[in-house]
């Protein structure tokens, strides 16, 4: 019995129907999810030209019997569902039972096939849609489709392909979403003889983006492990510090199915806020499984948009995912991550130094480096060493951790101004003898329209004539900080209009006003300072990262210690 039947109308109908080619890219997608929906294990692709004169796609999945072979070039044929019930929830990348028929139609399209069962193979030879050939073929199980001249018989849309260039890049990015979504599976991708992608089965996502972005990608990317009863968002996220404003990598797939959503990615980029420095660009590959009720892939012809049942849900549980992967995991206490990278904080408990633990609610004092009173600060928290006047070292119970004392201090001023400018009330200090600042007409302008700003920081200001103006408080966030100094570069970034608007433009401030006014690499630090440090750094939201999206920590493990002694 054949597996291909053709679709009644009432389904047929149902389906979103449309163009599925529009570009060789096309093609090549369609062409690989019949592949995979086929069962293959091992893919490979060859181009020649861009994919104008050919599309060749090779596999060995369990292939078709000459029947099935000439239902799948019949319009709305299709071997992955029978009724319209089917369409919710469908595992199948492929459904429509359009592609074959449309990519047969513009094109000298030629079908090889053999099923697994041992039945003879069968090639088709199709040319503008018409049936040229039906006869016996030779090969292993498995379908092979060449695809040669696309749009030969519609000359009108083959003039707006693009250069060979720019269409082979848009079939490397549907083969690395391909990848991406199937471990399971090797692709191997030529144009024009030349290998662009080859990558065997992978045990790990990050072992298939080592494969397909390098290694040094993969080994930037941070794990995302979020789940609700009903929701689980998984994958990768580019370390902060590693993002660019430009060249960003976002794929996204929900139930193993790629699809593009711009504003699923702005909520991931929510997540990041405070971590990564505005306008960067962080990549990700983000996998959501949800029921399949809750989503509709029947949106677009070429399945690369969905439909969500709960879309504000859903954005928020991203935004929770990323949040999550950067900040402190109230569940599991103690230090994870490998030698040389970025550590990452498990719980408020979790910090050890010298084999014992630090304790929970310990108050810091009114200023951040007043001297320390007995019982107050991190009874927990053993011996630190500072180096080079720029990092503090604690041991571990798995080696020695590196805290940089001026990407920690600009964490814990940022956070402490963020709360301020959302609606807490500024810690400042009333000047006895108040400072006086000269500034231009543009700094002037500025500072007078960010005034309520400044206000929220601490800076308490009036006007004295003129271009000057007269500070009568300031914040008061350590002992060395310079007000005048701290202030004079804050009007030069506000005149500048670098903090653009709200929401960003908080949070622009706050990072500005939080890399000004922390101490400095470069000043040496008394123990109780030290120690003052990493408690208000251990109190943040987020702090592994400082608000560039540098790390605030390294881990060096002690294996890779004992490893460069040859112990």
């Amino acid at each position: 019995m054949s597996k291909i039947e053709v679709l009644s109308d009432a389904v047929a109908d149902q389906i979103a129907a449309g163009e599925v080619v529009e570009r060789p890219a096309s093609v090549v997608k369609e062409l690989v999810e019949n592949a995979l929906d086929a069962g293959a294990t091992d893919i490979s692709i060859a181009l020649e030209t861009g994919g104008r004169s050919l599309i060749r796609v090779i596999d060995n999945g369990e292939g078709m019997e000459r029947e099935d072979a000439l239902l799948a070039i019949e319009r709305h044929a299709t071997s992955k569902i029978r009724n319209a019930a089917d369409l919710v929830g469908v595992a199948s990348y492929g459904f429509r039972g359009e592609a074959l028929p449309a990519i047969a139609s513009i094109s000298k399209f030629e079908l090889e096939t053999t099923p697994r069962s041992g039945s003879e193979g069968t090639r088709v030879v199709v040319s503008g849609g018409r049936v040229d050939a039906v006869e016996p073929a030779v090969r292993q199980s498995g379908t092979t489709i060449s695809v040669r001249r696309i749009f030969f018989n519609t000359p009108a849309r083959r003039k707006f392909l693009r250069s060979q260039a720019a269409e082979t890049r848009a079939c490397v990015d549907a083969i690395t979403l391909l990848a991406l979504a199937r471990l399971d599976v090797s692709f191997k991708l030529t144009s024009d003889d030349r290998v662009l992608i080859d990558v065997p089965q992978a045990g790990s996502v990050a072992e298939r983006i080592g494969g397909l972005f390098g290694r040094e990608m993969a080994e930037g990317m941070i794990p995302v492990d979020h789940q609700t009863p009903t929701l689980s968002v998984r994958g990768y996220i580019q370390r902060p510090a590693d993002a660019r404003p430009t060249g960003r990598k976002a794929f996204l797939f929900v139930n193993g199915r790629p699809f593009k959503d711009p504003f699923l990615v702005r909520a991931a980029e929510t997540g990041f806020r405070g971590a990564a420095t505005p306008g960067t660009k962080p990549s990700m590959v983000l996998s959501l499984e949800v029921p399949g009720e809750a989503v509709d892939v029947n949106v677009h012809p070429a399945k690369q948009e969905v439909r969500f049942k709960d879309r504000y849900f859903l954005e928020k549980c991203v935004e929770e995912a990323v949040r999550g992967a950067l900040s402190p995991v109230e569940s599991a206490p103690g230090w994870e991550g490998g030698g040389g990278t970025v550590a990452r904080w498990h719980g408020g408990t979790g910090f050890h130094a010298s084999g014992s633990g630090a304790q929970d609610g310990v108050e810091l004092p009114p200023s951040f480096f007043a001297p320390e009173e007995e019982g107050t600060v991190a009874p927990g928290i053993g011996e630190l060493l500072q180096v080079f006047n720029t990092f503090i070292v604690c041991e571990t119970s798995e080696g020695l951790t590196f805290i940089d004392q001026h990407s920690a201090h600009e964490r814990i001023i940022f956070e402490s101004a963020m709360r301020q400018l959302e609606g807490d009330e500024a810690v400042s200090q009333r000047l006895l003898i108040p400072i006086t600042v000269d500034l231009n007409s543009n700094e002037l302008e500025a500072v007078e329209a960010h005034s309520d700003v400044l206000a929220s920081v601490g800076f308490e200001i009036e006007p004295f004539g003129g271009r000057t103006v007269m500070v009568h408080a300031t914040p008061n966030p350590h002992p060395r900080f310079d007000a005048k100094a701290c202030f004079e570069e804050l009007a030069t970034d506000l005149a500048r209009e670098r903090f653009g608007s709200l929401p960003n433009r908080l949070h622009r401030f706050a990072a500005t006003y939080g890399c000004r006014a922390a101490v400095k690499a470069g000043q040496k630090l008394s123990a109780s300072e030290m120690r003052n440090l990493l408690v208000g750094l251990f109190a943040c939201d987020l702090p592994p990262h400082d608000v560039h999206g540098r790390p605030t920590i390294v881990r060096l493990q002690r294996e890779e210690l004992e490893r460069k002694f040859g112990r």
